[in-house]
């Protein structure tokens, strides 16, 4: 594990971007389908996702960048991803992340861009505010939900909007610098676009398949790429002992039921980017996502999280690792 912390903390510090997971919600399976409507495209469409092709950051790069830090840690006080986030950490980064700089506090955040009347005008990447003074601060995904890091002995999660916000701000999208508002950079550097910047795969085997099921999906292709990476090192022949087979190691029945052939890359890709979707959609979490595609459903969901497998518990700081090492911009 502390390998893949110094890892993560070299990919924060080049790119000031990085990952993880472990969200509210209950695991998932290894047979999922594609996101919902309010999520769909928000870890990995094309690179020019949510902005209209403008290159100008959207809320929906907003939500996408705020999945990437899915599972980290609650400190107080934290603005490195590496050893942990608070409320307004996360927010900070996020939007550093995109090339906009915010304050450090909630209170200062919650003061920020333009005021949204209500939740019913808020849009996905508008900031939370709750409480007077505010004390607390999330980023609005959409249908009620919002990602935030809730508190000390929790992790950066999806959670259901449960009171009525004291402040919504719209920081995104901005077309000046009047007083009270921030600007934003004329374009996103490719690197930092929505996980499927031709930068993070390259040289990768199969690349074109990850991006192409990735933007089908909803799915980081290099997440797909990672999986890849720990199950058959992009072997597409690949058949393990338990009956694993190909690039992306299903099983038969789950390949069946999925309608894929598993020794054909393509079809594999496609199915692993499926039940990646639909674990990060009913999980909101990308270890119990991956706990999933590798123990299955009923077992993440039995134990209420990763599952007390040897296999599982090493299977998936493996990938985590293995993402990281791909590069920056990667999920």
């Amino acid at each position: 594990m502390t390998g893949l912390v110094d890892v993560l903390s070299r990919v924060t510090r080049i790119q000031q971007l990085l990952d993880p997971a472990a969200g509210a919600a209950t695991p998932a399976g290894a047979a999922g389908t594609g996101f919902a409507a309010t999520l769909a495209g928000l870890l990995g469409t094309d690179a020019t996702a949510g902005t209209g092709g403008t290159g100008t950051p959207s809320g929906a790069d907003v939500v996408a960048d705020a999945r990437r830090y899915l599972g980290v840690p609650y400190v107080w006080g934290g603005t490195d991803p590496a050893t942990g986030l608070d409320c307004s950490g996360l927010v900070q980064r996020v939007y550093a992340d995109l090339g906009v700089t915010l304050p450090r506090l909630a209170d200062q955040q919650a003061t920020q861009g333009t005021a949204v009347p209500g939740l019913a005008q808020a849009k996905p990447g508008d900031l939370l505010a709750f409480n007077t003074p505010v004390s607390h601060i999330a980023i609005y995904v959409g249908d009620g939900r919002m990602i935030a890091a809730p508190r000390a002995g929790e992790q950066v999660q999806v959670q259901r909007v449960y009171q009525t916000p004291s402040a919504i701000r719209r920081i995104l999208p901005q077309t000046g610098t009047a007083a009270g508002t921030v600007p934003v950079p004329a374009a996103r550097p490719a690197s930092l676009r929505t996980g499927t910047g031709t930068g993070a795969l390259a040289g990768l085997p199969y690349a074109d398949l990850f991006r192409a099921a990735g933007a089908r999906h909803g799915v980081s292709p290099a997440l797909l790429a990672a999986i890849a990476k720990v199950e058959s090192n992009y072997d597409p022949a690949a058949v393990s002992p338990a009956g694993a087979r190909g690039l992306m190691q299903l099983m038969p029945g789950t390949a069946a039921g999925l309608g894929v052939d598993p020794l054909n890359p393509a079809q594999a890709v496609d199915g692993a980017a499926r039940i990646m979707a639909g674990n990060l959609r009913q999980f909101g979490s990308l270890p119990q996502a991956l706990a999933a595609y590798n123990a299955g459903a009923g077992a993440v969901r039995h134990y209420g999280g990763i599952p007390p497998y040897a296999e599982t518990r090493a299977y998936v700081p493996k990938v985590q690792a293995a993402l990281a090492a791909i590069g920056p911009g990667s999920l």
